[in-house]
């Protein structure tokens, strides 16, 4: 089967498409034939091999573990493994893999959740890694109630565009903060007020907030804190632009060493990839109150172009990878 492969850290430049062997589910395990895959921080993280914490989790001390990227994927089941229960072969399903960017990739039955018959393979490939996220932050993490304020920074980014239309559909009154050319899609998405990072200081916004998810950011957390209410909610949500050994996670881990000293609770959090929580997304797909954002889409051959598009800060919402071209 065809597959992008890295068999070193790196940049985009380290990814190749080969042919290899294709994978064998295990005992709780399917094997997907991919539709489409996409591209999230994570898979950079992964990709890079940094923050160094990467590699000491258990994802390749000096090389990548598994050669194949990728975590997003969408298809249709192909084999099960002997302990599977909740898939069949000829399943359509969308959730994280080992490996999506290829032709075919294996997952645990419990990171898959069968795709609404509503959207497209596109779509669902763009759902999970980013919805999930969105969805725990905004709801297990930061506690949102219907008709609190909350404001989304990143609001047009892959986790921030399902933020802010989830945050709407749980009856959240919802801002933004987004780039200068990206200002009238995340108003699309139903924010009522989107302030352009370029030009906006967070710290001249004069809204108090219930609830503020800083998404991949290196806002100060005294800045973000004026902007809460008394007794609001910060949920960090990723971080970029740290150092090469923790990268971002030295903030979020101020901000929570801070939170029992104050009267704002200062939270962070890792998203528990379950299929739990894609079924629970599943229903705002199927119901259309969220419909992903797909920025942009590039055939698997092209996979590293999607992956520069990245590094270099010019993809909005999510990045599609085009595996057998199907749309449905």
């Amino acid at each position: 089967m065809r597959a992008v492969t890295q068999r070193r850290y790196g940049d985009s430049s380290a990814l190749t498409v080969n042919q290899i062997d294709r994978p064998q589910p295990g005992p709780d395990q399917v094997l997907i034939e991919v539709h489409a895959a996409a591209l999230d921080r994570g898979t950079e993280h992964l990709m890079t091999g940094r923050p160094w914490l990467v590699r000491l989790a258990g994802y390749g001390l000096l090389r990548p573990k598994q050669p194949v990227p990728g975590l997003d994927v969408a298809g249709i089941v192909t084999a099960v493994g002997a302990d599977v229960t909740r898939f069949e072969v000829g399943d359509e399903v969308f959730g994280i893999a080992d490996g999506s960017f290829a032709e075919f990739a294996v997952a645990s039955e419990s990171k898959l959740a069968s795709k609404p018959a509503g959207l497209s393979f596109e779509q669902a490939a763009a759902s999970a890694v980013s919805g999930i996220a969105a969805l725990q932050a905004l709801t297990d993490v930061g506690g949102l109630e219907p008709g609190q304020r909350v404001l989304v920074i990143g609001a047009s980014g892959g986790v921030g565009t399902f933020a802010v239309q989830l945050a709407r559909a749980l009856g959240g009154v919802v801002d933004g903060v987004a780039g200068t050319q990206n200002l009238e899609l995340v108003s699309s998405l139903g924010a009522d007020v989107v302030h352009d990072h370029r030009t906006t200081d967070i710290a001249d916004i004069d809204q108090r907030y219930d609830l503020i998810l800083d998404i991949g950011g290196r806002n100060p957390v005294r800045k973000l804190r004026r902007l809460l209410t008394p007794t609001g909610t910060l949920v960090i949500v990723g971080g970029e632009h740290g150092n090469r050994i923790t990268g971002g996670i030295g903030r979020q881990l101020r901000a929570v060493a801070l939170s029992p000293f104050v009267g704002q609770r200062l939270a962070m959090f890792v998203s528990t990839e379950h299929h739990s929580f894609i079924d629970r997304l599943a229903v705002h797909l199927d119901s259309g109150d969220v419909v992903p954002v797909i920025g942009s889409r590039f055939p698997l051959d092209q996979a590293a172009d999607a992956m520069l598009q990245m590094e270099a800060g010019r993809a909005k919402g999510k990045t599609v990878i085009e595996v057998t071209g199907a749309r449905s």
